[in-house]
């Protein structure tokens, strides 16, 4: 019988456990661990304000692998049928569709056990890996999923346990009641968590000033109207033939992909280009209303790629030639993330409105924030000025392995079973998701069977940051435990025959 532990209980264990359904597999048992009082959701997607929404239109946050409209579907039921909807609502939907299939699992003979515990260790016991908690459970399983989601924002100026900073904003409706109606307040990013940051406080009626303070001073792009196309080149066949023999895929071999797409669209490359210029040059609020006003233009290109580039890129992203992924991780990814994960129009909107009242500045160029007497003295953009609160709205330490998890994967270094990837997280295979170890004893640095996914695996695939790549990462791990598992079975037949 297949044993399966899942560690996590947030939206990539659902996507998980909505593959396992849709497989038919024999029945065998899933252990699920979370010591969360409610499942599910994970950070992104619990109860918050109305003004939390997806950056995401509906179809592309099915967790059903080849059912786009599964999301919508159970929207409908719902009366609802909404764009960029809050994100409570989603995370709803995540714990309906878990609570459906958890019932359909044991309905056909799966052991399915929710564990309300943080995993903190693991050890081996033959082909097996025992894992255990700190209330003394231990439970063997033989195929591992490492679910265990993002770590909190990142306390790059040393601010934490400091008056009127908040390192970590959500959820927002609990974090935001402590600032007063006139207030000054930075917020330190730009990217989609400030922006959610800056839309809470103006939805609970936030007078004061507002400062986005970051390095770059990019907000993300303008999400625009999805186009009716599907990719001719940039396909993981065409990547994988471009990489062969090679040191691995040039600058200038994305972009005669790129190119070859866009011209087969009769869109410009062209548009691109600009694009990218714009990021760094164009005066934010220009940029803004052009992209607004770019939303249902006859310009297609930027579509194109925000189409083709979230689905090409699991699969070209470790294909890249070593010294352009670290350009990309250090002087790029500012602008490669404004364009890949742009904002929902209405947001923008509404940060165009602040800006024109003259309630929200954005600032770039930040060198440091100082404590000073009842709130912080900011320096950015050549200047200085004092604030009352601060809060962090940057993203999680990239590609790095969580708090939560940090005993069981130090565990796991120790078993020989993961080693970590130079970018931070765990290396994994490209194509089964399955943990990198350290062959001992004569035995496969695979047994027992440990796999990374999110964004604990993201130093592989980069592009962890959407639900339809956690769908695709769950079948290669479902397809890799399934297929270790024959393996497994036939091997014991041989033997006693």
């Amino acid at each position: 019988m297949m044993k399966i532990g899942l560690v996590g209980g947030g939206a990539s264990a659902v996507c998980f456990i909505d593959a396992l359904v849709q497989s038919n597999e024999a029945p065998g048992s899933l252990t699920i661990f979370d010591p969360a009082d409610r499942l599910w959701r994970g950070r992104p997607y619990r109860d918050d304000l109305v003004s939390v929404r997806l950056n995401s239109r509906a179809d592309d946050m099915s967790v059903r692998l080849g059912d786009d409209a599964h999301f919508q579907r159970w929207l409908r039921a719902q009366g609802n049928c909404a764009e960029f909807l809050p994100r409570g609502v989603y995370g709803d939907y995540l714990a309906a569709t878990a609570e459906t299939d958890i019932a359909e699992l044991r309905r056909i003979g799966w052991q399915v056990e929710i564990v309300h515990q943080a995993v903190v260790g693991a050890f081996r016991v033959g082909r097996e890996l025992v894992l255990y908690t700190d209330d003394g459970l231990h439970k063997p399983v033989d195929h591992t999923i490492l679910a265990v989601g993002g770590g909190p924002p990142s306390d790059c100026y040393g601010l934490a346990g400091e008056h009127r900073f908040i390192s970590d904003p959500f959820p927002l409706r609990e974090s935001l009641s402590v600032i007063g109606s006139d207030d000054s307040v930075a917020v330190l990013g730009s990217g989609l968590t400030a922006v959610d940051v800056v839309l809470g406080l103006d939805a609970i009626g936030h007078q004061g000033r507002v400062s986005m303070v970051s390095r770059s001073g990019a907000l993300p792009a303008v999400r625009q109207q999805p186009i009716d196309f599907e990719p001719t080149h940039l396909l993981a066949a065409s990547i994988h033939s471009l990489a062969h023999g090679t040191g691995g895929i040039s600058f200038s071999q994305i972009v005669d992909l790129i190119d070859h797409e866009l011209s087969d669209m009769h869109a410009d490359l062209f548009e691109v280009i600009g694009e990218v210029a714009a990021v760094a040059h164009e005066p934010i609020a220009q940029r803004l209303r052009r992209q607004l006003e770019a939303v249902e233009s006859s310009k297609i290109a930027m579509r194109i790629l925000q189409k083709a580039l979230p689905m090409a890129g699991p699969d070209l992203w470790p294909l890249l030639a070593d010294d352009l992924r670290q350009k990309i991780l250090g002087r790029y990814k500012r602008m490669f993330m404004s364009l890949c994960c742009p904002m929902p129009p209405s947001s923008a909107q509404a940060l165009l409105g602040l800006m024109a009242s003259g309630r929200l500045d954005v600032v770039d160029r930040i060198e440091s924030v100082e404590p000073a007497s009842g709130g912080y003295l900011i320096s950015a953009g050549g200047t200085g000025y004092f604030v009352d609160h601060v809060i962090n709205g940057v993203a999680a330490p990239a590609h790095r392995i969580p708090p939560q998890a940090k005993r069981l994967v130090e565990s796991l270094y120790d078993e020989g079973l993961a080693v970590p990837h130079q970018d931070g997280g765990l290396c994994v295979q490209f194509g089964s998701s399955l943990c990198n170890g350290v062959r001992r004893g004569g035995e496969s640095s695979h047994i027992p069977g440990v796999y990374a996914l999110g964004d604990i695996a993201a130093g592989t695939f980069f592009f962890t940051f959407g639900i339809t790549s956690i769908v695709d990462r769950c079948r290669d791990i479902l397809g890799d435990i399934v297929a270790r598992h024959s393996e497994k079975h036939e091997g014991k037949r041989s033997h006693a025959s």
